[in-house]
């Protein structure tokens, strides 16, 4: 099966293909085809997911999967949440962002920083497809208060995954896709697939 990926992120994309490997689908990078990002308007993770992949599929006429997801503190009544690649001002910039989110938990100690990153995951056939397949995943973890590892992007070196005892920057990659919140929506994804009859 082929499909358009409707993302630019460096970090989703590398994500993607490992997670991807061995399932018989081949991926496209929406910018390979000449898809411009759109605004992204919803309100919920599923809302913007599908936004984006409505309009990957409507531009190539392929299937399109399209992932949004994000960090939610509860300290922080769920912020960054849908804004957490651009927390600080412009797209991407992870270090203000691990910067502003470490600022506004100061003084909040160990056991009221719990976390989770969330992700969407919609795969639609075509553009105009009523039943899309939505896979969802969450990874409960904690902020610490100060960054640690080198691995991985985004929020990663200040999330602790409690059950390794490891930031998600310090986690193997391999690690990494099995427990976090992209590996087990697209975990659950793959299993739907067959759903598709593509």
């Amino acid at each position: 099966m082929k499909l358009v990926l409707a993302s630019n992120n460096a970090g989703k994309l590398a994500e993607f293909g490992r997670l991807l490997e061995g399932s018989g689908i081949e991926v496209v990078v929406q910018s390979e085809l000449g898809v411009q990002d759109i605004e992204e308007t919803g309100l919920t993770f599923v809302e913007n997911a599908l936004l984006k992949a409505r309009n990957a599929a409507r531009v190539t006429g392929l299937p399109a999967l399209a992932d949004d997801s994000g960090l939610c503190v509860d300290a922080l009544d769920g912020a960054p949440g849908l804004y957490s690649s651009r927390y600080a001002g412009p797209e991407g910039d992870a270090q203000r962002n691990i910067a502003k989110l470490l600022d506004a938990l100061a003084g909040i100690p160990d056991e009221r920083r719990s976390a989770r990153f969330c992700c969407a995951l919609v795969l639609l056939r075509h553009a105009e497809d009523p039943q899309p397949l939505i896979a969802e995943g969450r990874w409960e973890g904690r902020i610490l208060h100060s960054p640690r590892g080198s691995n991985g992007f985004g929020y990663d070196p200040v999330f602790l995954d409690p059950e390794n005892n490891l930031t998600a920057a310090e986690l193997d990659p391999a690690i990494k896709n099995r427990v976090s919140h992209r590996g087990r929506a697209l975990q659950l994804l793959r299993q739907r697939l067959p759903e598709l009859n593509l």
